[in-house]
């Protein structure tokens, strides 16, 4: 059974692989702190909870966090008796290598992502992720990656926003009723969500025009469903793209080594 662990800048996932379907997935933060010893009593208490009597032998791991990994290797070994995938690392094996200037370090999470996205979509694709950034990966025709763009997360835009500003109050994501606020809250959910809106619609269309080839547009990230509320940003929403993309590296490890 193989457990699939992401680890990124505010949340870490944990899913069960049976071959077939995720049989569970668990979310808790991510703390480069937290020992094996813990991540083991916080999984298995979670197990035994919901009745899964599984044995995981196999774990591949994607973490744009470096500390955690030691950790994340430890828990593989102890508990159990394995070596874990790490993805990034030379030893795991990509679908198809990256194509980036020389010596460039893609993130991770990006290469995952584009495994998954070109799994179930095919190529000539922009993969939006909505996560502690916001990133856009370009997947080429054969599945490669071939770049992309960083911009920064929507709740890091508000943070940064209410940090900088003691006047702003928090507000919620949300989208608004009208774009022109009528009060504090309202005028700054309406900059963040139309912000957004447009940041997406521009980049997606400047990478349309560079590519000059026809691109779907993939979103993924807690945010994403709420963004996809406007008209015809996203050609298709994948919930688990980051999940599926590890199983999918996974199984090109297993059939290539």
């Amino acid at each position: 059974m193989l457990l699939a662990i992401d680890c990124g800048n505010t949340n870490t996932v944990f899913s069960i692989w049976d071959g077939a379907k995720f049989i569970a997935t668990w979310r808790t933060s991510t703390e480069w702190q937290r020992t094996a010893d813990q991540y083991y009593v916080w999984l298995s208490s979670l197990m035994n909870i919901h009745k899964i009597e599984v044995e995981i032998d196999e774990v591949i791991v994607s973490s744009t966090v470096p500390r955690v990994v030691f950790n994340l290797r430890v828990l593989s070994d102890r508990y159990f008796n394995c070596r874990p995938i790490v993805v990034g690392k030379p030893d795991c094996l990509l679908p198809v290598a990256p194509r980036v200037d020389a010596g460039t370090a893609v993130g991770p999470d990006r290469l995952v992502n584009t495994a998954g996205a070109f799994d179930r979509h095919g190529g000539d694709l922009i993969v939006v992720d909505f996560g502690t950034a916001t990133t856009f990966d370009v997947v080429a025709p054969d599945g490669a990656y071939v770049g992309g763009v960083i911009a920064p997360g929507v709740n890091l835009s508000l943070e940064a926003l209410h940090n900088a500003a003691a006047a702003l109050p928090h507000v919620d994501i949300t989208k608004p009723q009208q774009v022109i606020g009528t009060n504090t809250v309202a005028c700054m959910q309406s900059g963040i969500f139309w912000g957004y809106v447009g940041l997406v619609r521009e980049i997606c269309a400047r990478i349309k025009a560079e590519r000059d080839v026809p691109m779907r547009i993939i979103s993924t990230g807690g945010l994403a469903p709420l963004f996809g509320q406007t008209e015809a940003l996203f050609d298709a929403f994948e919930d688990d793209l980051t999940m599926h993309g590890l199983t999918v590296i996974h199984r090109h490890n297993k059939e290539n080594t």
